[in-house]
């Protein structure tokens, strides 16, 4: 492979690493067992050179089944099946019978009974992740029970008996049993790291979602403003804080008729079109919500007679200046606003009465004004 290929492929390789610790790339059921059946059928290639080179055929033999075996479970992965259950059963069947087979034919020395310790959290990590909505919990206990009995059999059958194939090559026994050692701490770690990572996703998804939730319970969905519900807790903190605050209360003029006129549709163009224009003065200075109907309320923050009244008639310009537009039809409209300065240890209602009546003031004079 040439330098230039080379580099492209390692560069292509990192940008997956990368975007799978960053979420771009969702680490699936099919992936978690291409990396799983994958990474167990290159451990067993390399043990059946191993079993070659040194003449123990007994487990040469059962590493080319062993080996056959992983090749069937890429099988059951291919196009649409997922048989992701039956492959986790075949796994861990025959992860146990190699673990029995190795400790008969050479002994407990050389550590192949480790696997069965590094199959228990894999066995609860894949049994979770599965679309069981039963016995998940029930298949990894006991498979984890069993797992405990297997390593202690194998144990037993160490202590009891001779090794069918007995080695005396102490370099070989050290290798393999770090080797083994190895690949079973590789298996728990990665196995933890993708178990890490998918918490974190999930933590971030549930923060994404509640975050949705909670907009779609204190907003208008129609306006984008805040809602009855979410404005009485802001009234109830700024009561709280006793701190200085006005109300204006908002209502389009004539809005009847433009629903009567241009039909509902247009009627929302205008009413988002003066949501906005309303949100983005106020931005900074307090809340505006829905009222109800096209009646918006504005609550600002540290309020005087002259910052209220600059607001107020910032808004009612701007929206009177506004052209609204729906399918080559378009019109202009006119907002009336009532403002009404919080008074001490007033009740928040009252103060809300006083800005409603302003605001029915300015509509019984004319209509397109701010009354304070």
């Amino acid at each position: 492979m040439s330098k230039g290929k080379w580099q492209l492929r390692l560069g292509k390789g990192v940008n997956k690493i990368t975007d799978i610790m960053s979420g771009k790339i969702q680490i699936t059921n099919r992936l978690k067992f291409h990396a799983l059946i994958g990474s167990i059928a290159s451990v067993h290639i390399f043990l059946l050179i191993i079993f070659c080179v040194f003449h123990i055929m007994p487990l040469f033999f059962f590493n080319i089944f062993s080996v056959i075996t992983y090749m069937f479970c890429f099988w059951l992965m291919c196009g649409t099946r997922e048989h992701y259950l039956t492959i986790y059963y075949i796994t861990y069947i025959e992860i146990i019978l190699h673990t029995f087979a190795a400790t008969v034919c050479l002994g407990w020395r050389f550590g192949f009974a480790q696997y069965i310790i590094a199959v228990i959290p894999v066995g609860f990590y894949i049994c979770y992740t599965l679309n069981i909505e039963k016995r998940k919990f029930m298949i990894a206990t006991l498979s984890g029970v069993f797992s405990a009995i297997a390593f202690l059999c194998c144990k037993f059958i160490s202590f009891f008996t001779d090794p069918l194939v007995p080695l005396d090559n102490v370099i070989l026994e050290l290798s393999l049993y770090v080797f083994n050692s190895l690949c079973a701490f590789v298996f728990l770690i990665l196995f933890s790291l993708i178990f890490v990572y998918e918490i974190k996703l999930s933590s971030s998804q549930l923060k994404h979602q509640n975050a949705i939730l909670n907009k779609l319970a204190s907003t208008d969905p129609l306006t984008g403003l805040y809602n009855r519900r979410s404005m009485d807790i802001f009234l109830a903190q700024a009561v709280e804080t006793e701190s200085r605050f006005a109300l204006i209360m908002c209502d389009i003029d004539n809005f009847k008729k433009v629903n009567d006129t241009y039909g509902h549709d247009f009627g929302d163009v205008v009413l988002k079109g003066i949501s906005q224009i309303t949100g983005e003065q106020v931005k900074g200075h307090g809340y505006v919500c829905r009222w109800g109907g096209e009646e918006i309320l504005i609550l600002i923050n540290n309020a005087s007679e002259e910052s209220s009244l600059r607001i107020a008639e910032n808004i009612r310009r701007n929206v009177a200046n506004r052209v609204f537009e729906l399918d080559e039809k378009w019109i202009r409209c006119s907002l009336t606003l009532g403002i009404a300065l919080h008074k001490g240890k007033e009740p928040v209602e009252d103060t809300i009465t006083r800005a409603d009546y302003n605001l029915y003031c300015g509509k019984r004079n004319g209509k397109n004004t701010v009354v304070l």
